[in-house]
């Protein structure tokens, strides 16, 4: 009996160690396609195992938009188009955060006076300045101009008066020796002055005759140009005699250097 138990055991544990010998080979065969896979996988993206099983991240150059032919729309949720940067609105024009097209003018460069009024400083003239003129009994055949500031800023006498009697068609000359070093600036209530030479005390001017209206006209930052509002100060009765040899003054702060020349 004992026998016969021993050889009806012995065939039993022999299967078991084959089954599972057979068992492990196909569980490392099973692992080894596993891992095969997983290295296909990795070798076909470049990008290999992510932690958790997250998507692999990608350089921005790699991204469609990126690689997006620039000033083309790039595509957005629900097949709408959204412009690229830089590009134009269906409107026609680039739109500033706040709505309005820009260039619209918010930020254009001010104007010349708007620029001087910043910076509390304006140019003299006819509409902030009261001018008066006044014949001089010495030099012969001189007046005087002055000008004082009644604004409420200081202003700039710049360059010199140009002077024009009724219709004069032509502009006296002013004298380079009379130029100043700098600009004559006048605060609120100060004056200014220019001299002129009405005619030749010789004689020797052509073309004398008396003027009954006077403009005086005031320039601007460079030679010729405006500088604003003219003044029409009041003559004496009588007019003023002039001819042609009628010159001016630089502006200067002073009378002395007006007239005494």
């Amino acid at each position: 009996m004992s026998a016969f138990r021993t050889a009806r055991t012995t065939p039993t544990t022999g299967s078991a160690r084959t089954s599972r010998v057979r068992s492990s080979r196909r569980l490392a065969g099973a692992v080894a396609a596993a891992l095969a896979a997983l290295a296909l996988t990795a070798c076909q993206d470049g990008t290999g195992l992510k932690d958790n099983g997250a998507a692999p991240v990608t350089d921005a150059a790699d991204s469609p938009a990126a690689s997006a032919t620039p000033g083309a729309p790039t595509g957005g949720r629900g097949g709408s188009a959204t412009p690229a940067p830089g590009s134009a609105t269906p409107t026609g024009g680039a739109k500033t955060g706040g709505g309005a097209q820009a260039g619209s003018g918010a930020a254009d460069a001010k104007a010349p006076s708007d620029q001087a009024a910043a910076g509390g400083r304006v140019l003299c003239n006819g509409s902030n300045t009261a001018v008066t003129v006044q014949p001089v009994p010495r030099p012969l055949n001189h007046m005087l101009i002055t000008v004082r500031n009644t604004g409420s800023k200081t202003c700039d006498l710049t360059y010199h008066p140009v002077l024009r009697f009724d219709e004069m068609q032509w502009a006296p000359t002013a004298r380079k020796d009379t130029q100043p070093q700098a600009v004559v600036s006048l605060a609120p209530g100060e004056s200014g002055y220019a001299g002129a030479r009405l005619s030749a005390a010789d004689g020797s001017g052509e073309g004398g005759t008396t003027g009954r209206r006077l403009t005086v006209a005031f320039q601007g930052t460079t030679p010729h140009s405006s500088g604003g509002a003219s003044a029409t100060p009041a003559l004496p009765a009588a007019g003023l005699y002039y001819d042609s040899s009628l010159e001016v003054t630089y502006w200067q702060r002073d009378v002395a250097d007006a007239i005494e020349r």
